[in-house]
């Protein structure tokens, strides 16, 4: 009943959302054709109309019978849609906030009712702030398109990492880390295989999966299980879980039916060549140096995400090795619990944030969203002596496209 009644509101806030941005779509179409008029109205209100179709309908959906263009395209083109109106709406309601203050009260109302001003320096001011927030909203809503055409562009990111602990044999060590696949996001198997291509022209000496193979079903690999076992290295291939992984974001029938999908999942590691770290540790070693490599499940700080790792049961063993290297999924886990408590782990691997998708990176800056929720969230950091690298990401989750932030492969050189 709750979430019957939260549809409904949300539907009623989107229509009041719809009927305030028109106005200004009236304002600057007021000289058009109406011919014109009339297919720019339609095409307005049709995102509307198959938007509140959806909320209608979401009760009696199944996410999972639903078809792949609605969920990857349809659907996240109409949400897009409904947050560039939102950020138009901040410039309209700057204006008549101006007008507010202007003309006072019942000035105001008469004015936003006609959209117009008695002034001519008013009637262009509130014009320009109409273009401006129809300018500014539409580019959004089409940048958001232009990225679904950038989701399997995967980008070579190549990092130096220098340690003074190194063992001499492991300096040059070459190691690929790739993050978040979300099997179930992907739908082009063919452009999967070309990234998997490009992991392997790389060289690796070790081949790293920092967790979330799935999105929340272990059949989602169902058809790529083949592809990304093509993944070798000399040194193996090393996974762990991430939070979609367990399968805490599906209705399931039993808790044994989501225990079965999770051991399903752990199996296709197997069966694909990985070796899955369950909070745990293995040596590797390179003539008569070794280091730990410790892979810790899923564990994070923020938000309400799961906290399935025990950091001091893989680590247990591992002193003993001078240089250490973790894999944790969330990297929420490094400040929270590695630099306090952990600080001879000199390198730690993340994903999870996907650089949410979007965002801004160019030399000497780089912005997302995400940043106002993870402090670190994508690349290089360091504290003291310890490091951590995240991963932004191979798949894609609920948007289906990436604008500023291309899914990446890492190739770490150790030095």
């Amino acid at each position: 009943m709750k979430k019957l009644l939260g549809s409904w509101i949300f539907i009623v806030i989107m229509l009041l959302l719809d009927f305030y941005v028109f106005q200004a779509v009236k304002m600057v179409t007021v000289n058009l054709t109406p011919k014109l008029k009339w297919i720019i109205y339609s095409a307005y209100w049709s995102f509307t109309v198959v938007a509140i179709g959806f909320f209608i309908a979401s009760p009696y959906l199944k996410s999972a019978s639903l078809p792949i263009f609605i969920k990857s395209y349809l659907l996240p083109m109409v949400i897009g849609f409904f947050i560039a109106k939102l950020v138009a709406a901040l410039f309209f309601l700057m204006d008549d906030l101006r007008r507010i203050m202007q003309w006072g009260g019942k000035a105001a109302v008469s004015a936003l009712s006609s959209g117009k001003s008695s002034a001519n320096n008013d009637i262009t001011r509130s014009v320009f702030l109409s273009w401006l927030g129809l300018g500014v909203g539409g580019g959004l809503f089409g940048t958001l398109l232009y990225g679904f055409g950038n989701k399997y562009k995967y980008r070579i990111e190549k990092v130096k990492l220098s340690f003074d602990n190194l063992p001499a044999s492991f300096k040059g060590m070459r190691i690929v880390q790739i993050s978040d696949i979300h099997a179930g996001s992907l739908d082009d198997k063919a452009a999967v295989e070309k990234g998997i291509q490009k992991i392997m022209d790389q060289s690796p000496d070790l081949i790293l999966f920092t967790g979330d193979l799935v999105n929340n079903e272990a059949s989602e690999m169902k058809e790529l299980a083949s592809v990304f076992s093509k993944l070798k290295a000399p040194m193996g291939v090393f996974s762990i879980l991430g939070n979609h992984d367990y399968g805490d974001y599906k209705q399931w029938s039993s808790n044994e039916e989501k225990k079965l999908n999770l051991d399903t999942l752990k199996s296709i590691h197997r069966e694909m060549g990985w070796r899955l770290l369950l909070n745990e540790h293995v040596v590797l070693e390179k003539e008569n140096d070794k280091m730990a490599l410790i892979g810790v499940e899923n564990w994070g700080a923020k938000g309400n995400f799961s906290k399935y790792g025990n950091l001091t049961q893989a680590y247990e063993g591992a002193e003993q090795h001078t240089f250490k290297l973790l894999m944790s999924h969330d990297p929420s886990h490094w400040e929270a619990e590695v630099c306090k408590s952990f600080n001879d782990i000199d390198l730690m691997l993340s994903g999870h944030t996907h650089g949410m998708q979007f965002g801004v990176e160019i030399p000497g800056f780089k912005w997302s969203p995400v940043q106002y929720m993870y402090k670190q969230w994508a690349g290089v950091y360091e504290k003291n002596n310890q490091k951590l690298y995240i991963n932004r990401g191979f798949g894609f989750l609920g948007y289906p496209g990436r604008v500023g932030i291309l899914p990446e492969i890492t190739l770490i050189e150790l030095a």
